[in-house]
This record gives C-alpha cells, sequence and structure tokens, in this order.
C-alpha cells in the first residue's frame, strides 16, 4: 500500500503520526509540504479525499486562514492562498489508496491504513 504523509517535522502531532505509520511497519512517503509547496491538483485531490473541502484543509488557527474562512472565501481564493502559504494547511495529512485523513488526533490515521 502506497501511504504519503504531508508532514511538518517541526508539529508534534506530525511526528506522532509519522512515528504510529513506522510502528505500524509502514515507512511512508514523507512530504515536507512546507519546502515542496502545494499544487492545484494535489489540494483538490486531498479536499476530495478527505470529504472536508478546500475549507476543510485549513488550520483554523492561522490567522490568514480564518480571515479566509470568515469572509467566505471561493475555493479559487482558498487554492490560490494556500499555494502562496502552506503553513494554511492543517496538519498532518495522510493519503493512501483508501483514502485520506487529517490526523487529527492521531490515531485517525489508522482509518486509512
Amino acid at each position: 500500500m502506497s501511504v504519503v504523509l504531508y508532514h511538518n517535522p517541526k508539529c508534534s502531532t506530525s511526528r506522532n503520526a509519522l512515528a504510529l505509520l513506522r510502528e505500524q511497519g509502514i515507512e511512508p512517503t514523507v512530504v515536507e509540504y512546507l519546502k515542496t509547496g502545494w499544487d492545484r491538483e494535489t489540494l483538490k485531490r486531498l479536499a476530495s479525499s478527505t470529504g472536508l473541502g478546500l475549507s476543510g484543509l485549513l488550520r483554523k488557527k492561522e490567522a490568514d486562514a480564518k480571515a479566509l474562512l470568515d469572509a467566505g472565501a471561493d475555493d479559487e481564493t482558498l487554492l490560490a492562498a494556500a499555494i502562496t502559504q502552506p503553513i494554511l494547511i492543517e496538519r498532518p495529512i495522510v493519503e493512501t489508496n483508501k483514502g485520506a485523513v487529517i490526523g487529527r488526533p492521531v490515531d485517525r490515521v489508522l482509518d486509512v491504513l
């Protein structure tokens, strides 16, 4: 099974998700999205796979994300913002052939294994 972890190594929840995957005997493909950034196709796929839509992928604690949500920004605006500011997307996200989840709480990762 292919497993991708969209990861921020500075985030303890993201580190815990990586540890959980490894405890399950899985060595995921790790994407440090703050370094690589996001592209439209990946964000659209994750929005669909999680069932949360683009607004559901945003970190509500980030002031810029909150402002976009409060303003009722459309998907194009959310995509553009996330591409220019990768920090706006929640972490960690785990994607497999079974779907994708935001690993908060971290044991949600098990739902797609």
